[in-house]
């Protein structure tokens, strides 16, 4: 049986070096994707458990058009997020059009002008600068006379409490924490760390809107940061909750008024969460939802598998291959240009969709250097699915994430690993 997936993995252009290699690395890792499983299974059983309380039945599935009054799946569907993420309400739609999307919507429509911006976790994602105005840019919160202060993570990661006590003051309205490193190579925060900087934030200012981006941390962790305080978590649909089916949207989920405004800001005043036609894609944000713990668990599993390939070959890896887990991002650091394109090029090769393609590093809307992207996917730009980005500018970080399945995103590390050794890059010298 296993002569038979080596002779597979050959055809598939994987030397034999690399593919045992990947053998002796997968079977090390056994107990810890048992605890992912594990994992998996409880959100799988969160899910289900939402989805029957609120009764979806099938003409949940059916969708609206022109204004979308009386949208039944809508509606339930922002029902059963709200069930999930254990909050007050939440806004599910296909209107919102991306991660950044959603994150600017929660910030515009819950900030007003005077008020003061804190990211108490250091620079935020890069797209996000334009949104705020650290870059200028057209209708950004800077325009709209909204300030914005940070605080950055100690050498050690850690959160610098001294300076967030004094950076908190009359005019903070809004508190931002990004869950996931973005294009930098610290920690991940786990949910646990969350909730004591909410804890110690609203200690200080109990008024303070607590906003979490979440993109890449839904299902990764029983709980989530709404679990532990958080206003609103903010997610696109095309990252873990959409399992790989949604073809577009994003979700806020939080407190009444939180979502409330969010709404109006996405359609309009007077009209807020009432309009908003969700056409013929419910079945798959429902289905979507549904596969979304399995789906983040084999990504997790290559994410896991990614690190301790590259690790052993003598790379920086974050999070390293041993330690605890809380998004589906591993950054893998290479030094130089040559590695992350490599890198890139082998994981594109290894897509279902768009395999012949070849991708380069390119100036792309919202980055301040050029950036390279591999992404074979059913959804365009989906990072639920196998894909790989970096952007070329020190330290020439790789950040790897996706696969909807375990066995695929096995293939695409494999495959990267394939590039790096063919262009001299890494010797076939293996541990």
């Amino acid at each position: 049986m296993k002569e038979d997936l080596k002779t597979q993995y050959a055809a598939m252009g994987i030397s034999e070096e690399v593919y045992a290699y990947g053998e002796r690395v997968e079977s090390a890792l056994k107990e810890r994707f048992m605890a992912i499983d594990e994992v998996a299974e409880y959100n799988q059983l969160k899910v289900l458990a939402a989805m029957q309380a609120h009764q979806v039945s099938e003409a949940c599935l059916l969708g609206t058009s022109g204004y979308g009054y009386n949208d039944l799946g809508r509606d339930t569907l922002e029902q059963v997020y709200a069930s999930v993420f254990h909050t007050q309400d939440a806004l599910v739609r296909p209107q919102i059009t991306c991660g950044t999307h959603a994150l600017a919507l929660a910030l515009l429509s819950n900030l007003r002008p005077g008020d003061e911006l804190l990211s108490p976790v250091g620079k935020p994602y890069d797209t996000l600068e334009e949104v705020i105005g650290i870059r200028p840019s057209k209708g950004s919160l800077q325009e709209y006379g909204i300030s914005y202060r940070q605080v950055d993570l100690l050498p050690d990661g850690g959160f610098d409490y001294d300076n967030i006590k004094m950076a908190i003051n009359e005019k903070t309205k809004l508190v931002t924490i990004q869950r996931s490193k973005g294009y930098q190579t610290r920690p991940t925060l786990s949910v646990a760390r969350i909730g004591e900087l909410i804890a110690f934030i609203k200690g200080i200012k109990p008024d303070i809107i607590c906003m979490v981006d979440n993109c890449y941390g839904e299902f990764v962790e029983k709980l989530e940061p709404s679990d532990v305080g958080a206003d609103m978590v903010v997610g696109s649909l095309i990252k873990n909750p959409g399992g790989g089916l949604a073809p577009i949207g994003g979700y806020i989920a939080g407190t009444k008024e939180c979502v409330e405004n969010a709404a109006y800001r996405l359609t309009s005043p007077g009209l807020g969460k009432e309009v908003g036609a969700s056409l013929g894609i419910l079945n798959d944000f429902y289905q979507g939802l549904f596969l979304a713990p399995t789906v983040t668990a084999g990504a997790l599993k290559g994410a896991i598998f990614a690190a301790n390939i590259y690790e052993n070959l003598g790379f920086a890896v974050v999070p390293d291959g041993q330690e605890s887990r809380h998004d589906i991002i591993q950054a893998v650091t290479f030094g130089t240009p040559e590695g992350v394109i490599a890198f890139c090029q082998g994981i594109q090769a290894a897509a279902p969709v768009d395999a012949h393609v070849t991708p380069e590093p390119w100036d792309m809307p919202g980055y301040d250097s050029q950036v390279i992207m591999a992404a074979g996917a059913f959804v365009s730009g989906s990072s639920i699915e196998l894909s790989a980005d970096g952007p070329i500018k020190p330290p020439y970080a790789v950040y790897f994430q996706g696969g909807l399945t375990w066995q695929h995103a096995k293939f695409g590390i494999l495959k990267s690993l394939q590039a790096l050794v063919d262009k001299g890059i890494v010797s076939k010298k293996f541990p």
